[in-house]
């Protein structure tokens, strides 16, 4: 899908915030960052791959820092709850938000009046990590493969359901791009985190869900959940066993969750370099590489314009799919 000219002014205008004042300038800069301990917000509930990857991060940069970073799970209105909290803090480095497709490719185009602007309130720093979605079923259903599952879900119309962890969740999306290339109906129900909904899911009160890989492994490894799909390009080297999508008769299907770091737009300039930094240090630790490698996850680090211009590309792709799956908050 390419962008129109103005997704590609918008594009322009994201870019060009990472780069310019509006995301702070040396003559406001604080050397003595940071000063006291630090929030890592995380707009969905505890249980779910978001809080993985920030507690992993989180940890390493207490050590790095030698401030305490604590990760503050607030869930709520599609994850709009902690944007705009976040973007209401002090501009001085010491709150910064996990960002992701949800909330910063989704919420622009799926809210009529979105509470926040992801491009003018908040400031990139860097991408942490993609990891794969994998598409799964409770073993009552009876689909070994995802053909099978869209073969189950076609001759059923209506009387299945599959879970996520909230509206504009990765999952969420996720399985309603899913729906569209195969044009299959199967009803989404929203949860208030993964946990929560990943509970429901293995007692079979739902059928099926996508979710990342980190969420959904210790269920995989015991026999209690059934993976059929990944949406990645290529196979993980994680579940290999798993294909693709895209292998099984859709090509060109592609969908990941990823998680980036943001700051409240204003942030002193050298505040966010650090932060970057110290975001690059953590992803190359033994201890995060070993468990994101465990989780099939795809550590990325970058620029802060790298991000920006990252979010402004699945901005074009994910605007495309809310239109077309006409999806609407709760």
């Amino acid at each position: 899908m390419a962008p129109t000219p103005a997704r590609r002014r918008a594009l322009r205008a994201l870019a060009g915030a990472a780069g310019s004042g509006l995301v702070g300038s040396p003559a406001r800069a604080q050397s003595g960052w940071p000063s006291r301990p630090l929030r890592f917000v995380v707009p969905f509930a505890p249980g779910g791959t978001s809080e993985i990857v920030a507690r992993s991060v989180a940890a390493e940069l207490t050590r790095q820092l030698g401030q305490s970073v604590f990760v503050e799970n607030k869930p709520g209105g599609a994850g709009t709850v902690a944007m705009v909290e976040v973007a209401r803090a002090a501009p001085d480095g010491h709150t910064f938000i996990l960002g992701h497709v949800g909330t910063l490719a989704v919420n622009p185009f799926m809210l009529e009046h979105p509470p926040y602007d992801a491009a003018r309130d908040f400031a990139p720093v860097t991408l942490l990590a993609r990891v794969p979605n994998l598409y799964v079923v409770h073993p009552d259903v009876p689909a070994a493969t995802l053909k099978e599952f869209v073969a189950h879900v076609r001759a059923n119309p209506g009387r299945l359901n599959y879970g996520s962890a909230g509206n504009a969740s990765a999952g969420h999306l996720a399985m309603e791009y899913l729906k569209l290339v195969t044009r299959m109906f199967i009803t989404h129900i929203p949860y208030r985190g993964t946990g929560p909904m990943l509970t429901d899911l293995i007692a079979g009160r739902i059928q099926a869900t996508s979710a990342g890989l980190p969420a959904l492994a210790p269920y995989l490894r015991s026999g209690r959940l059934r993976a059929i799909a990944v949406g990645t390009a290529q196979r993980t080297a994680a579940m290999p066993e798993v294909p693709t999508v895209a292998e099984l008769g859709w090509p060109q299907f592609e969908t990941s969750q990823w998680y980036g770091v943001l700051v409240p737009a204003g942030t002193p300039a050298d505040i966010i370099e650090r932060l970057r930094e110290e975001c690059r240090k953590a992803l190359r630790s033994s201890a995060v590489t070993a468990r994101f490698a465990g989780d099939g996850a795809e550590t990325l680090a970058g620029t802060p314009r790298e991000f920006a211009e990252f979010i402004a590309r699945e901005q074009v792709v994910w605007k495309e799919v809310i239109r077309r799956a006409g999806i609407r908050p709760d």
